[in-house]
């Protein structure tokens, strides 16, 4: 079973040489972390970042830099800041490669539910909406199951939907899932989980098909 590292460090794979990448607030943020030093790659934030590296070291803080979650950053050589409106032009037209998430759910056709839970306090939808709305390569890193031992990858979600059928793929601590026609498709398990665990973890219809390999990190 993967931590929140261990589920960064997955997706980090999925990162190719010459993307744009989108890193929203939570897990995805430690993905900049784990990304190959032989290739390039341009991490964007919302707020208005180009060029995000890994996080600080603990003393090297710089309070004027942070990414949408409020967290301080690294910037890389070339980095720029811009405004909302630069930063919303360049998600909404589709110069972004690649979109990382977190979830509260996801069903198994796709559909996100990420930004509020009704009857508690919520700052707003934040750039979920764009997100989800313009990029074509959804990655969702999210826990497999809730603090009740609940399910999150589900038939369909019970929370208000950030996306309609957007999401591609699923890293959670348990395993790799794709979005197929009929249902998340396992492609690869976590250290040490069993395919009946995962069964068991997921409400959506699972597609099996031939021996699942454990994930490589």
């Amino acid at each position: 079973m993967l931590n929140k590292e261990g589920i960064a460090k997955r997706i980090a794979q999925e990162v190719k040489d010459g993307y744009y990448v989108n890193l929203g607030i939570g897990i995805p943020t430690l993905v900049a972390n784990f990304v190959r030093n032989d290739i390039n790659v341009e991490f964007q934030s919302e707020n208005g970042v180009l060029g995000m590296g890994p996080f600080p070291f603990d003393g090297e803080e710089d309070a004027d830099i942070i990414n949408a979650g409020k967290q301080t950053i690294t910037t890389l050589p070339g980095a720029s800041f811009f405004d909302s409106a630069t930063s919303f032009g360049m998600i909404r037209g589709r110069h972004v490669d690649l979109t990382i998430l977190g979830a509260m759910e996801v069903a198994e056709n796709g559909d996100i539910a990420n930004w509020k839970i009704p009857g508690k306090m919520v700052k707003g939808m934040g750039g979920a909406m764009d997100l989800v709305a313009s990029a074509e390569n959804i990655i969702v890193a999210m826990m497999h199951t809730n603090k009740a031992g609940k399910s999150k990858l589900l038939k369909r979600c019970t929370l208000p939907l950030t996306g309609v059928g957007c999401v591609t793929k699923i890293v959670t601590n348990l395993a790799v899932l794709e979005v197929a026609s009929k249902g998340f498709k396992l492609l690869e398990r976590a250290p040490g989980v069993n395919v009946e665990d995962i069964k068991k973890a997921t409400e959506g219809a699972l597609i099996l098909k031939g021996d699942v390999p454990e994930m490589t990190l």
